[in-house]
């Protein structure tokens, strides 16, 4: 019976440290609805100093963060927002936009570095002498660091760029920051000037960072303010919310520092799966926490039968769809557990092209 186990299914996965779970029950806290919780209060300001906004807001949950900032910035139901075909609001969060928001997403391709062409965003955004016909562009959405691209970072230049475009035509822009910390740190560049550009930001506590559940939403105070009362009417209002904030204040404090390192495993873990016969993955794509790999079609290997055998192992990944497994670092992974994953995908590659016939 294997009892060693390694979560690679995502940096979600963290169980909170025994600083958090202290913190927790110590927060001092009171009903956050009404403004008066002093912990969510002081993570909520510290955030916004971080990201070089006004102000901030917590709410639950990442899709609830950039639901509320693309509700707020797109209050006319038939606007329309530019994002990438890749993004994660528009593959991964329901179409909540649409369904709660009536709001249209016009889809630019993703480069495989997660940015959009400057070219084809302009391209995108609706000529408003034809509104009898088409909505109406107002925001443009940007992701960074970009998940369905390997965690790729989007620079400040970039960035700067789209936000120039964006004020040239009048629109906003969002950035999907659920893993800005990963990019800052990766890039080597402060996570304000990062968003410098992006009227709104929204930034993950429950990623890279290792707090249990949270996400931040940062902007100017009007929009916070506008941003407050959509979450009070998508149900993320809680009381004693300090008791999260609490724990997301000591992941600022003790996991930012430890990215780096993780990034490094990452590269580790990269490199030991790429000299595995039969499985590449794209080096130059693996700059942050995040590690994809292709199961060449010659070893007569699904991802399905992969993963099944990592699990046996005690090694939990996901599927990225056919041929292609995902794996995310996180804090709670050592160097040995990376050692100890490289090892076994090489024996169970090796025993199953066996199975096979030995391709």
């Amino acid at each position: 019976m294997v009892t060693r186990r390694v979560d690679l299914r995502s940096d979600t996965v963290t169980k909170p440290t025994e600083a958090m779970r202290a913190a927790m029950a110590s927060a001092d806290v009171d009903d956050d609805v009404l403004g008066h919780d002093p912990t969510a209060a002081r993570l909520e300001k510290e955030m916004a100093k971080i990201m070089g906004k006004e102000a901030a807001l917590f709410v639950p949950s990442g899709t609830m963060a950039n639901l509320i900032c693309v509700l707020t910035h797109c209050q006319i139901r038939g606007s329309e927002v530019i994002l990438g075909d890749y993004s994660h609001i528009h593959i991964y969060e329901n179409g909540g936009i649409s369904t709660l928001g009536g709001v249209h997403p016009r889809t630019v391709k993703n480069n495989e570095d997660g940015t959009m062409d400057i070219q084809l965003i302009e391209e995108a955004i609706r000529d408003p002498s034809f509104e009898i016909c088409y909505p109406t562009t107002r925001l443009i959405c940007l992701e960074n660091s970009h998940a369905h691209s390997g965690g790729r970072c989007l620079t400040a230049k970039y960035t700067d760029q789209v936000g120039e475009l964006a004020k040239k035509y009048g629109l906003k822009l969002h950035i999907d920051g659920a893993r800005i910390f990963n990019a800052s740190v990766a890039l080597g560049v402060p996570v304000h000037r990062l968003v410098q550009a992006a009227d709104t930001v929204t930034a993950c506590l429950s990623k890279g960072l290792g707090a249990p559940a949270g996400t931040i939403i940062a902007g100017p105070r009007d929009f916070i303010y506008k941003a407050k009362i959509l979450r009070k009417t998508l149900g993320g209002g809680m009381r004693q919310v300090g008791v999260i904030c609490a724990a997301a204040l000591v992941a600022l404090e003790e996991n930012v520092a430890k990215l780096e390192t993780d990034h490094k495993k990452a590269k580790t873990l990269a490199e030991g799966v790429n000299n595995i016969k039969g499985l590449k993955v794209d080096l130059a794509s693996v700059e942050t926490n995040i590690v994809y790999f292709d199961i060449q079609e010659s070893l007569g290997i699904t991802e399905g039968k992969l993963l099944k055998n990592l699990e046996a192992h005690g090694i939990f990944a996901m599927s990225e769809g056919p041929l292609k497994i995902r794996l995310v670092i996180h804090h709670q992974i050592s160097e040995t557990d990376v050692q100890y994953t490289v090892s076994c995908i090489q024996k169970i590659v090796g025993g199953l092209v066996g199975e096979n016939g030995g391709n």
